[in-house]
């Protein structure tokens, strides 16, 4: 399952998005969303990983029917008390999804393939219970604010600590073998350091999405396949005229027997 957010680190969290750069980060992943997915109002959309509900709110924005899933019993509560009855919420693990096959026509995963177990079979359940697209969206351990938050890490960050980055060739690799040879539409966010925005102004709010493989948040839009097709061959032989069925063979033996008696 991976890691679970308790209380203090979901306050971590949460104080991270409120920070100027976690701002910047949100505003740019809804518009990498808008332009990598092309979501419809009324289409139905499943958060793995929904945390807060922060992207969930970008979601029912732009008019979907949303639904969210945490590991974190402590997150549900707080998406709960955020949605209340707008939002279909449930707790359990991204690598065994309660959720019928083709259910939701997006599945999204945003920062949150970071702390999974499994990541590989997080994404095959993504794909098995969407439809349309999955969206995964990772923070790039080859940027500049991922090999920065690699450091925290080490040193006993509560919340990075614990957590698996990924970079550009990475996540490929993964979608490739989770989905096969599907269409994949990628973007990334350029995030200037924050002890550079704080000596460069203007810069604080400087999230905006471009193509680098060394971007900070590194965003993918995978189109689903069917895995299996059949071929409608034309019938070359032709059928032959059918004979008696079964009742009706039993109902000529006893006339036949009749007769004979």
């Amino acid at each position: 399952m991976g890691t679970v957010f308790d209380k203090d680190t979901a306050n971590i969290y949460q104080d991270w998005c409120r920070s100027s750069q976690g701002r910047a980060i949100d505003k740019s992943i809804e518009h990498m969303i808008v332009s990598l997915l092309d979501p419809s109002p009324g289409e139905r959309v499943l958060d793995i990983g929904c945390g807060p509900g922060n992207h969930l709110l970008i979601f029912s924005k732009l008019g979907l029917n949303i639904s969210g899933i945490d590991a974190s019993a402590h997150m549900v509560c707080k998406t709960e008390e955020r949605f209340g009855h707008c939002c279909t919420l449930k707790t359990g693990g991204a690598e065994s999804l309660p959720f019928d096959d083709n259910e939701f026509d997006i599945a999204v995963l945003i920062n949150s393939l970071e702390f999974f177990d499994d990541p590989l079979q997080a994404l095959r359940e993504a794909g098995r219970v969407a439809n349309k697209k999955v969206f995964v969206g990772v923070i790039n351990s080859l940027s500049w604010n991922g090999l920065l938050r690699r450091a925290r890490g080490i040193f006993g960050d509560p919340l990075f600590g614990r957590s698996r980055f990924y970079n550009f060739w990475q996540m490929k690799s993964l979608i490739k073998q989770a989905y096969g040879p599907a269409p994949i539409s990628w973007g990334c966010i350029k995030v200037v350091p924050s002890f550079v925005a704080e000596l460069l102004p203007g810069q604080k709010d400087s999230g905006c999405q471009w193509h680098s493989p060394f971007g900070f948040f590194l965003g993918f839009a995978v189109t689903m396949l069917y895995r299996l097709r059949t071929d409608n061959l034309p019938i070359k032989v032709k059928s032959k005229k059918s004979g008696l069925s079964l009742i009706g063979a039993r109902t000529m033996g006893t006339l036949k027997a009749g007769k004979k008696e």
